[in-house]
């Protein structure tokens, strides 16, 4: 059992919000119960999310995607009131990282994924609001067919692609999420390959007519790395149980 001060100080202290002008508040965003035996991680703060870590007995959860963004409304009605009467009724503490899950360089979103795929030479990659968030390094030279089958196996979600680069990649970079409108950064880098998780009609033409390769392996499917990470390592840290809730997503 650990006290929800020293889980909010640690968690503060291992993805730091002072350097991050982001779109939300970060941290704790609904203070739960003081005891914690039981922690979860997951993607974002649906109701389905909710719904599975009051199921597990969980007493606080941890997201990528918290419940409060900047430009929300501040009348909590509707499905906002249904989540937040979920987590005080359970006593379920709720932590948000957003851009702080997506940098960490052993549990975020892109850096723990070019470290498992195999990538070399990391170097961070696409600057926002003055801090870079993403990745890029090289790969062994590999066509572009194989390079999707891996990561198609890794993320366990289908690639959407436009290959307008070379038929053989050497370089790449990646940055989950809904990212796609940094292709042009990647393609100004002369990068081969850019990977994140949305795609939206203009990245066709972009990566044809820039000349590089685009993979969009879903938002929910990118941003699912450090969750799950974040996960093992809190368990590994507080030897108490912590859940990956892995709540279905195919966006």
């Amino acid at each position: 059992m650990i006290k929800l001060e020293d889980l909010q100080l640690y968690l503060d202290e291992l993805l730091p919000l002072n350097k991050l002008v982001d779109f939300c508040p970060n941290g704790l965003q609904v203070e739960g119960k003081h005891n914690i035996s039981q922690l979860a991680t997951a993607v974002s703060a649906s109701q389905a999310t909710l719904e599975a870590a009051a199921a597990k007995g969980s007493d606080a959860l941890i997201v990528h995607h918290g419940l409060f963004w900047n430009r929300d409304s501040y009348v909590i009605n509707g499905v906002k009131r249904k989540k937040l009467f979920l987590l005080l009724e359970q006593e379920i503490s709720l932590f948000g990282y957003h851009l702080p899950l997506d940098i960490h360089p052993q549990l975020g979103n892109n850096w723990k994924a070019a470290q498992d795929l195999g990538w070399t030479d990391l170097q961070p990659f696409g600057v926002m609001n003055g801090v870079p968030i993403g990745v890029k390094g090289k790969i062994p030279p590999t066509s572009r067919k194989d390079f999707k089958q891996h990561l198609e196996t890794y993320y366990q979600h289908p690639a959407t692609c436009a290959w307008g680069g070379p038929e053989t990649i050497q370089t790449v970079a990646l940055i989950s999420g809904g990212a796609h409108k940094s292709l042009l950064d990647a393609a100004q880098e002369k990068i081969d390959a850019f990977i994140t998780g949305s795609f939206d009609e203009p990245n066709w033409y972009q990566a044809n007519e820039e000349g590089i390769n685009f993979f969009a392996l879903g938002h929910a499917a990118t941003e699912r790395i450090g969750p799950r990470a974040l996960a093992q390592h809190l368990e590994q840290v507080f030897h108490i149980p912590c859940h990956f809730l892995d709540v279905e997503n195919p966006f």
